[in-house]
């Protein structure tokens, strides 16, 4: 069986939308503990640890062991798979403005 493309596994991670919150809390955060990312959240500290987990798979967080707690901070490196799919449809996105501004352009001169 083939291994899964980077692209798969981080849009594996973000698809759902507990675990884009709490990568979101740990983007907006220099670096932030499983008690912390519980706190608030409504989610229990298992399932917060489950989701750090997957999103550790995916290359989206890494984690700093220091005693008893476990610091967590994003990896904007784990987007690149993401970023560069997106890329390809750059000049999608290009035209369709050019177009846009096109329109405006005769609708107020």
């Amino acid at each position: 069986m083939l291994a899964p493309a980077p692209i798969d596994t981080v849009m594996r991670a973000l698809a759902d939308p507990t675990r884009r919150a709490v990568f979101e809390r740990v983007v907006g955060a220099t670096e932030i503990t499983v008690a912390e990312l519980t706190r608030g959240s409504g989610v229990t500290q298992g399932a917060i640890s489950q989701h750090l987990k997957s999103l550790k798979q995916a290359g989206l967080v890494a984690e700093r062991p220091e005693g008893r707690n476990v610091f967590y901070r994003a990896e904007p490196e784990g987007l690149a798979p993401l970023a560069d799919w997106m890329s390809h449809y750059a000049l999608f996105w290009r035209e369709r403005f050019a177009d846009l501004r096109t329109l405006l352009k005769e609708i107020d001169p």
